[in-house]
């Protein structure tokens, strides 16, 4: 949940620190006073848009920080995207971000530099944020799917999947279908330049051996006579009479083992001979053996001119280097099996029909999921409704079957709603009155929040994904705008159901709802210095009586306002304590 959020030079704030708690809390302050801001400064921690219009006047930059209880879900995510954990043994999670006055942002996770994109990341495991025109969104499609989806527990990433495979397959067989005759014909150009190639069939590596072989059959002649020519300076006799290398060696290690006995010192040289000789026999040895097999071999020869001649045209032709013909080879089967396959209109249409089979498979199964959810869905909003001023008030999610599948499955998914009872229900889009229409968002907006963990949490309780997480912040801002009465009083105490099992924060003009709350901030604007400020402070007892009287409204807090500001205070209070689990424990024993 949200611990603290932390603002510098933000809008009309100077300095603020707030510290948030579990439970229920609201914001409330005067037309103008800003309470918004809070939402807005964290929101903008959460990676939506800004620019400089959210510097202070006169700063340089705007900075929010929020702190959060890291939830388990978060976990993997921070270690596969390379954040270092919290700070604390508590798992926090720090969130800062900074906005300069030419509207350059920064952004920082647990100290270490982040992008826009991985705040928004990190904000789908931490906050949901309602606003009061958030039944905008449940208007359109996709919006409604998207969150009967999240309710049902509905994984479509497969679903998208098969579509794309569907998508892909059909385009290849019309393609094939329409392009058939250039295809053709480049197969058949393909099949000839291969068919040329393969002639000389040329291996990996053959071009390299063929040059060196060459090389040595070229210069045969001069290879045998310098071999010759060593061979008799080191081992065979001399025409002119000159002794080789190997006598000379000799009668040196002869003269000085002759007078070695007498100087110690002269074993090194000798020893040095001795190898010296060694060596030049085995060369000699070796040169014997290599003019053995040495021979011009001018047939051979003439085989490597005319593959060389063969591979250089080839090579000249086709624009390439000699040694890139075998790659260019294989290239060009591949190229003529993906060809064979786009030409074989058979093999196409089957891979198009598994396909098909294939998405409407998982289709089916979404389709199933969708219709069990559905019922389940309208059902808990239904019964929320008279709660909120609407008695005998209908809530469907109406599925309509497409006419041709979608990427994102077999039906629609629409709200309709009714408003009383006797009334046909229509599109959510379609309802006239502006009252009606924000109680009709409460109202959803409240059930799907409460539902949708636990139906996600009975369904996905070893889901890790981001589209599973369960937010444990949930703010409202003003979207109890148009309600009042005991219909605001209902709003205030289903906020605070929520409040039990996750944080709720909300931002409200309504004293009934401000009455139900666990905590209470309120948000004032004063003048310092020639400039407008804004500030927050926690408010209990006597303060918060008096802000309670206030919101009932008039110029001045009377005594009858103030008596009732306390008397809704101490009926939300004694409500709160008989919704416990105790309580109803309570009422149960006496039954």
């Amino acid at each position: 949940m949200l611990r603290r959020l932390t603002l510098r030079d933000f809008v009309i704030v100077s300095t603020l620190d707030v510290e948030f708690d579990a439970g229920f809390s609201v914001l409330t302050g005067e037309t103008g006073a800003g309470k918004s801001i809070l939402v807005d400064a964290l929101q903008l921690a959460l990676g939506s848009r800004g620019d400089a219009g959210v510097v202070r006047e006169g700063a340089l930059r705007a900075e929010i920080g929020a702190e959060f209880d890291a939830p388990a879900s978060l976990s993997a995510w921070l270690d596969e995207a390379g954040f270092e954990p919290g700070p604390d043994e508590a798992g926090r999670l720090l969130l800062r971000r900074t906005i300069d006055a030419q509207g350059k942002s920064r952004a920082w996770i647990n100290g270490s530099t982040a992008t826009i994109a991985q705040l928004r990341e990190a904000a789908d495991h931490l906050v949901d944020i309602h606003g009061q025109h958030a039944w905008q969104s449940l208007t359109r499609a996709p919006s409604v799917r998207t969150l009967l989806d999240a309710y049902a527990g509905i994984e479509t990433v497969t679903l998208a999947q098969r579509w794309s495979e569907w998508k892909h397959a059909s385009e290849a067989l019309v393609a094939a279908g329409t392009q058939q005759a250039g295809l053709e014909r480049e197969r058949e150009r393909l099949s000839w330049q291969i068919s040329e190639v393969d002639k000389l069939a040329p291996a990996d590596g053959e071009w390299a051996e063929l040059e060196a072989e060459h090389r040595k059959l070229a210069n045969a002649q001069s290879l045998i006579e310098a071999a010759r020519g060593a061979l008799d300076a080191i081992s065979d006799a001399d025409t002119s009479g000159k002794e080789s290398a190997d006598s000379l060696a000799g009668r040196a290690l002869h003269a000085l083992q002759g007078v070695a006995e007498f100087d110690p010192t002269l074993a090194a040289t000798i020893n040095v001979l001795q190898d010296a000789q060694a060596q030049l026999q085995d060369a000699a040895h070796t040169l014997s053996t290599y003019l053995s097999h040495a021979d011009p071999e001018p047939q051979r020869l003439q085989v490597l001119d005319d593959r060389l001649s063969a591979w250089l045209s080839l090579a000249r032709r086709y624009r390439r280097p000699a040694d890139e013909l075998p790659a260019l080879l294989a290239q060009w089967k591949v190229d003529l099996r993906a060809l064979d396959a786009a030409t074989d209109l058979d093999a196409l249409q089957a891979e198009r029909e598994r396909a098909v089979a294939a998405f409407n498979s998982e289709a089916r199964q979404v389709s199933t999921s969708r219709r069990r959810a559905a019922p389940k869905l309208s059902s808990a909003v239904t019964q929320a409704m008279p709660q909120l001023g609407m008695s005998g008030g209908l809530f469907e999610v109406a599925l309509t079957a497409q006419d041709t599948p979608q990427s994102f499955g077999l039906e629609s998914a629409e709200f309709l709603v009714a408003g009383h009872a006797g009334s046909t229900p229509r599109p959510l889009a379609k309802v006239a009155s502006g009252g009606e229409l924000s109680r009709i968002a409460l109202a959803i907006a409240v059930t799907t929040s409460q539902l949708e963990g636990e139906g996600a949490n009975a369904q996905n309780a070893a889901a890790n994904s981001t589209a599973n997480a369960v937010a444990g912040t949930l703010i409202f801002d003003e979207i109890d705008a148009g309600v009042g009465g005991a219909v605001a009083e209902t709003v205030g105490r289903l906020m605070k159901q929520l409040g039990r099992d996750r944080q709720v924060l909300a931002v409200t003009h309504l004293p009934q709802v401000a009455a139900c709350a666990d905590h209470h901030f309120v948000v004032s604007k004063q003048l310092r210095a020639g400039l407008t400020l804004s500030d927050v402070r926690a408010v209990a007892g006597e303060a918060r009586v008096a802000e309670v009287a206030r919101m009932l409204g008039g110029e001045r807090l009377s005594n009858t306002r103030i008596a009732h500001a306390q008397e809704m205070l101490a009926v939300a209070s004694e409500n709160a304590l008989e919704a416990t689990p105790a309580a109803a424990a309570a009422r149960a024993r006496k039954r």
